[in-house]
């Protein structure tokens, strides 16, 4: 039996194990797949485990899919590009770092039929979850994107583009453009009663994403709902980057099929 798993700090609702306890099913691969939580202080420790326990690959989150770079042995192009990892191989006893959000961010704006073409998008938040977002926007020829923070100033991207500029949450309020996404933990279980912006803000756009998975119905979405905007919550991506993860740990091909399978799966439990 093979082990798999997710580094992050705070995962105790997290649906990453469930998701992939269905892929290695339906694949019929035997293995299991666990939480790490792992404290910052100890995130060398953990990939020393990693080697030592013969742990074949491991998804990153929150807050260490940038520094977990440091680590590894071979970064993927795109990975790269990105300038953070959320997807680790273990293979040979090197740790191999790839980017799996950017595919999990194709499969939700595809949901909705969302073309970015010569659009304005704002990205709200500027961690490893916004670089996979920019990197996306860009290759599909988006027009303009503001990257919102409340600390502009500290904001340091791996990608230098002259469509990009950074700005405050105050400046925020007089931008309009098509796309508005979320990439901030604001919303997630259990402070669910937050949203990163006002129902104010939202009114100025057409699409709504929130990379948030837990709740499925955000505030943030709530309020693109109740706005009539078309309103993406973090399931899809969440189903599309795992199933791409676990292509790349067991060398298969994605199934489209596959995703929609354990979208559905996992939506019914919302409703």
């Amino acid at each position: 039996m093979e082990f798999y798993g997710l580094l992050g700090e705070k995962l105790s609702h997290s649906l990453s194990p469930r998701i992939n306890k269905i892929i290695l099913e339906k694949n019929k691969t035997e293995g299991a797949y666990k939480l790490f939580e792992i404290p910052k202080d100890r995130l060398n420790d953990f990939v020393e485990a990693v080697k030592l326990l013969k742990i074949k690959g491991f998804n990153v989150t929150i807050p260490y899919k940038e520094s977990v770079m440091k680590y590894l042995d071979y970064i993927s192009d795109e990975a790269a590009r990105i300038g953070a990892v959320n997807t680790v191989m273990l293979k040979a006893n090197k740790l191999y770092g790839y980017n799996t959000d950017y595919f999990g961010i194709k499969v939700m704006l595809k949901s909705k039929n969302i073309n970015v073409k010569n659009k304005t998008a704002v990205i709200l938040g500027s961690g490893g979850a916004c670089k996979a977002v920019i990197t996306y926007l860009l290759d599909n020829e988006v027009e303009k994107i503001y990257i919102v923070s409340r600390t502009p100033e500290s904001v340091n991207l791996n990608k230098i583009d002259k469509k990009i500029s950074i700005i405050n949450y105050n400046e925020l309020n007089s931008i309009k453009g098509y796309l508005i996404i979320n990439t901030t933990p604001v919303g997630m279980f259990p402070n669910v009663d937050n949203s990163a912006v006002s129902k104010e803000v939202i009114k100025n756009f057409d699409v709504a994403v929130d990379l948030v998975y837990n709740p499925t119905q955000t505030k943030f979405i709530q309020f693109a709902t109740e706005e009539g905007k078309v309103a993406i919550g973090g399931l899809h991506m969440l189903v599309g980057q795992a199933v791409k993860s676990q292509a790349i740990f067991n060398d298969r091909k994605i199934s489209e099929e596959l995703i929609n399978y354990i979208y559905d799966d996992l939506s019914k439990d919302f409703k």
